[in-house]
Parts: structure tokens; sequence; C-alpha cells
């Protein structure tokens, strides 16, 4: 078992948490102004967020399992 890795892992999944709740709260943000002139860019914001903790978040685990099972 190889813990850099492993802990490497779990700071990663560390940030993708913070950003799983992050980019639902941008992107609320964004519905509820529609009106506003920053309405589009601030909801392109929210949804890379977001794509970027399912991104983030499948390399933490990638990560973690690499050092459980010494790859």
């Amino acid at each position: 078992m190889n813990k850099e890795k492993v802990y490497k892992g779990i700071k990663t999944l560390g940030f993708t948490l913070l950003l799983m709740f992050t980019g639902p709260v941008i992107i609320h943000s964004a519905f509820k102004n529609q009106d506003h002139v920053l309405y589009i860019p601030v909801l392109i914001v929210g949804i890379s967020i977001c794509i970027s903790a399912i991104v983030l978040g499948f390399r933490g685990i990638n990560k973690m399992v690499d050092g459980i099972f010494n790859k």
C-alpha cells in the first residue's frame, strides 16, 4: 500500500467535496437572478465547477485505488 498516493487521493476528494457544494450554490444563485446582466457567465462558472468536481472525484478515487493496490 502506497500511503502517499492514498493521501493525495484523499486530499483530492476533500477538494472535490468543496466543489460539490460550491457549484450547485452558484448555479442556484444564477437561476434566481435570470434578469441580471451576468446571468450567463455565472451559470457557465457554476456548470464548469460542477464538471470539474466530477472529474476530480474520479481522479481522487483512481489515486486512492492505485495507492491501495500498488499500481
